[in-house]
């Protein structure tokens, strides 16, 4: 079967697969469906391309230069691991034929490094550091992709959403920080029809874990368990250096509510968070404890409840974001609202306060960066404050869509036209 994260497989000819891409590509934007030959990893990143509402002809936009983009490097935790990156992929960076790129959390390239000459092709395409390659902004590509599904790709061709960006293919993996395993960024490869191939995968995919395991040596300690229930039904539990666990629904609840109170609960502390005033039989509780025991073993700790070592989960890592005014890296970890469809009081009370937090961060920090960020989410479109927040703080120039956004949303929510309010946020 073929791998559905290469671009070709075996045997194909790289001519007629681009043909038949570029049509698959018209009949999309056309209003089509999309069909064979697209990839399924494909066809999602165009949708989701779509409903960001990506300018097919548009070019990435470059928003950070200079001593910002000097001091961005420097503070990045993947600065620590690109002499190892150079080392790997410094041929793919000197032979001629291709780039190596390494970009944050966001898509926002921090190292372009290749030969001049290709250099100076791929700036045709503001792919230089400082411009921003993820896929709300820059459409379908390998980077912006490998984050979007946290997985690594390839895209080919007139895979790229953006036809500026047809005539390239690239690779890329995402790189997690190995304690927490969220992810902070994704190394690339750039070039032509020839990266279509198993090995530029293998290679990137083996580059980034690479640079994981190094992080992971620098810090000197070994990585502890991490918690991943932002945007999932299910929590995946990822016991230190072990394999990744899923957990069922009720589980998920009870590991989320024990990881937010490291200090324990006891059984009718346990049992308020998970039932609330539903007269609930002890037994049932206690059951589903002993059945998470099976699968935790003495991780799950008793008298009181607590899970030991405490794990750290994602939800955390925004609010840490969020605490210390970093709006755009609180976003970027804001995978979608704490186990969504969970209706346990305990559950809900901390995914709503973790998104209060975060809206109101954005709100009131009046940072356009974030707030584009924000409303490019499947969370954040439809945020009518937030286009209007956005709205606020943009130069004139930038303000056509976003003043488009929010007269949509005022009719679609049955609201006045605010149209002083607008003209005087033009001025």
């Amino acid at each position: 079967m073929l791998n559905p994260w290469l671009a070709l497989e075996t045997g194909a000819d790289p001519a007629e697969r681009a043909g038949q891409l570029r049509r698959a590509h018209e009949s999309f934007l056309a209003g089509g469906g999309v069909g064979q030959p697209v990839r399924n990893v494909v066809a999602d990143s165009w949708r989701r391309c779509a409903g960001a509402r990506v300018a097919p002809d548009g070019l990435a936009r470059v928003d950070l230069g200079g001593d910002e983009l000097a001091a961005r490097r420097a503070a990045h935790p993947l600065a620590a691991v690109m002499p190892l990156v150079r080392e790997l992929l410094g041929a793919i960076a000197d032979d001629g034929a291709q780039l190596l790129s390494v970009c944050d959390e966001s898509g926002r390239m921090l190292w372009v490094e290749g030969h001049p000459a290709v250099l100076r092709r791929a700036e045709g395409m503001n792919f230089v550091p400082g411009a921003r390659w993820a896929e709300p902004y820059s459409g379908t590509n390998a980077p912006g992709t490998a984050l979007a599904v946290d997985h690594p790709v390839q895209i080919f061709a007139s895979e790229h959403y953006c036809h500026p960006v047809q005539k390239w293919t690239c690779a890329a993996a995402p790189v997690h920080d190995p304690h927490t395993r969220r992810v902070i960024g994704a190394i690339d490869i750039t070039g032509g029809d020839h990266l279509a191939t198993p090995q530029s995968l293998a290679l990137v995919q083996a580059t980034a874990r690479a640079a994981e395991a190094h992080l992971a040596a620098l810090a000197h300690r070994p990585p502890g368990s991490h918690l991943r229930a932002l945007g999932r039904d299910e929590v995946l539990l990822r016991p230190g250096a072990g394999p990744p666990l899923r957990l069922g629904r009720r589980h998920s609840e009870i590991v989320v509510l024990l990881a937010a109170h490291p200090d324990g609960l006891t059984g009718d502390q346990l049992a308020t968070e998970l039932y609330g005033e539903r007269d609930i039989n002890p037994v049932t509780l206690r059951a589903e404890l002993s059945r998470l025991r099976v699968l935790l073993g003495d991780s799950l700790a008793s008298r009181p409840y607590r899970l030991t070592p405490a794990p750290r989960g994602d939800w955390q890592a925004v609010a840490e974001a969020v605490a210390h005014g970093d709006l755009s890296g609180a976003v970027t970890a804001y995978r979608g609202p704490l186990l969504p469809l969970s209706e346990a009081p305990g559950v809900l009370r901390l995914r709503r306060r973790l998104a209060d937090r975060l809206r109101h961060a954005l709100l009131t920090g009046r940072d356009p960066v974030a707030l584009e960020d924000w409303v490019r989410t499947p969370w954040g479109e439809d945020d009518l404050a937030a286009w209007e927040a956005l709205l606020a703080v943009l130069p004139a120039a930038a303000r056509d869509v976003p003043a488009g956004r929010v007269r949509e949303l005022r009719a679609a929510y049955g609201l006045a036209a605010d149209a002083t309010s607008v003209q005087r946020r033009r001025r």
